[in-house]
């Protein structure tokens, strides 16, 4: 009698696992609701290339649209907490030189010597690729 019962909880235990038709029928498709944009030609082939200093001509730029998706039109970014200000301060991000990009190149930045060799890795010719070769040396023969 006892293992009657233990079969038979057994059982339904497994049969509650199992999806059934009822609760299942409605369930959206999560590879259906969304739709790939359709591929749009432009209408002029004939497009210039933007002139440097000029504004650009699609609007606004992704973090004021993002502003305006959080905050409604003409938000301002809110005002950063006193910890935030007191971390930025420490971290030096109200100090940055202006001219950084030109120093980059500079032979007299100061850089960290990584060693032989990086060096020999980065003063390598270009296209050689030439595959490692072994010889297995059977020792004792």
């Amino acid at each position: 009698m006892r293992n009657l019962v233990l079969v038979t909880t057994a059982a339904l235990a497994l049969a509650a696992c199992g999806k059934s038709g009822l609760a299942s029928h409605n369930a959206p498709d999560e590879l259906a609701i969304s739709r790939n944009a359709p591929l749009v030609v432009p209408q002029d082939f004939a497009l210039t290339p933007p002139k440097p200093g000029t504004a650009r001509p699609v609007g606004q730029d992704s973090q004021s649209a993002a502003m305006e998706a959080l905050f409604g039109p003409g938000a301002k970014p809110p005002p950063k907490s006193p910890a935030e200000q007191q971390l930025l301060d420490k971290a030096g991000a109200g100090n940055t030189d202006p001219a950084i990009r030109s120093n980059a190149a500079d032979p007299r930045t100061n850089t960290v010597n990584k060693g032989a060799f990086v060096r020999e890795l980065l003063d390598a010719p270009a296209g050689n690729r030439d595959t490692a070769r072994a010889e297995i040396v059977k020792q004792g023969s």
